[in-house]
């Protein structure tokens, strides 16, 4: 079994108070993250940075990945 190709966008939650921090996750170019694709970490950090939009994260972006 070959592992699943990379999908070419991120969803990027970056944080409003520390530059340079925050979260990206792979998604399709609508933003859509495929949970089943994360690992428990990655999923619990989706989940929590969702939650935190308008606390600490600033609300997602939709960028090609690579970019940083």
């Amino acid at each position: 079994m070959s592992p699943a190709p990379e999908l070419p966008f991120q969803l990027r939650y970056r944080s409003l108070f520390d530059p340079g921090r925050g979260f990206a996750f792979p998604c399709d170019a609508r933003g859509q993250v495929e949970l089943n694709r994360l690992s428990d970490r990655a999923r619990n950090n989706y989940l929590y940075a969702r939650a935190m939009v308008g606390r600490e994260l600033a609300p997602p972006a939709v960028e090609p990945a690579g970019l940083h």
